[in-house]
């Protein structure tokens, strides 16, 4: 039994045509905002990616002006040694009392157990070695560690039997008068590079001995 097509009258057919038309109509609208969207979205990432970008090349700059700054910093530390040497530092602490016959300018200590450190200048003798820190504008914070730094070179002393009496002095390019007085009455030599001039100030009464 064969079934009778559907006749659509004008009406229906302009009805389904109307309805048609305003699908497609919402389809391309929503397609549209979508595409809108889309470009918003990439423009964007786009400006987020240029300023990540941005960022990157100024950390790269920060991080290089940096390693320029340590290099002219140890540069600077390198020629504050030589100074000290050259400007008779070693003859200055015999005059205060301190015969000195070695002079190790960068010393290395230290071991796995306590740890390793750096003396920028060790003055020696068979009795007295002399510890001094080297900066080019001086610190409490400088001072302080430089005290860990005495006691740590003790225990390591100690561990290679040296019975050796440890002194310290502190010295800057710049060396403002709180950051001196502090130092002296931790019982610490204070060298001052002034020009070409280098002068040693004593703590009062005897130097702390580690």
């Amino acid at each position: 039994m064969s079934s009778t097509p559907t006749i659509l009258t004008y009406e229906q057919l302009m009805t389904s045509f109307q309805e048609s038309r305003e699908e497609i109509r919402r389809s391309r609208e929503e397609f549209r905002e979508k595409w809108e969207k889309s470009e918003k979205d990439w423009e964007n990432s786009r400006k987020e990616w240029d300023e990540i970008k941005k960022q990157m090349k100024e950390t790269d700059r920060k991080i290089e002006r940096m390693f320029e700054a340590n290099a002219r910093l140890g540069d600077r530390l390198g020629q504050l040694v030589a100074a000290m040497v050259e400007g008779g530092v070693k003859r200055m602490f015999e005059e205060a009392g301190y015969e000195f016959d070695v002079c190790n300018p960068r010393y290395y200590f230290g071991n796995k157990k306590i740890g390793f450190g750096e003396v920028d200048l060790l003055l020696e003798n068979g009795d007295v070695a002399l510890l001094v820190e080297v900066k080019t504008n001086l610190s409490v914070d400088d001072v302080r560690d430089h005290q860990d730094k005495m006691a740590k070179f003790r225990l390591w002393a100690d561990t290679r039997n040296d019975k050796r009496q440890f002194i310290a002095a502190v010295s800057g390019g710049v060396v403002r008068e709180n950051v001196r007085a502090f130092a002296l009455k931790q019982g610490m030599f204070v060298v001052q590079q002034s020009s070409e001039n280098v002068e040693i100030i004593s703590p009062e009464g005897k130097p702390n001995i580690w």
